[in-house]
């Protein structure tokens, strides 16, 4: 059975990092972009970062740019999440997603398997 397991979350006050780590288990992903999102109360689930098979290029969502940074190991079958400079409004449940393609740019019916999610408070 897939899974991918988020871990890392919790509260923070605003201005502090937090770094999110998804472990996937039951197949390897190394061949497959992999992304996180993420979704706030009353708000529709938005993308965040990705990043391509072999960690060799990136994308970010404008509201994490510069703050957010998406890395993998693909030895250890997991994608991490470094969050800095957080703000109240990255408050959310984050999810990590493994994508159909090697390569993505965010879009999310290009995602096949998700995680469970997990809760980030960043309070002011």
């Amino acid at each position: 059975q897939v899974q991918l397991r988020e871990s890392g979350g919790g509260l923070v006050q605003a201005g502090g990092s937090l770094r999110l780590s998804c472990a996937a288990s039951g197949r390897t992903f190394s061949s497959n972009a992999m992304g996180w999102f993420r979704q706030a109360p009353g708000k529709e689930r938005e993308f965040v970062a990705t990043i391509s098979w072999n960690g060799g290029s990136t994308y970010y969502a404008d509201s994490v740019k510069g703050r957010f940074t998406i890395s993998r190991d693909n030895a250890k079958n997991t994608v991490y999440l470094q969050m800095n400079s957080l703000k109240p409004e990255d408050t959310a449940v984050y999810y990590c997603a493994a994508s159909s393609l090697p390569v993505s740019y965010g879009r999310s019916y290009e995602y096949v398997y998700w995680g469970q999610g997990i809760q980030v408070t960043v309070s002011s």
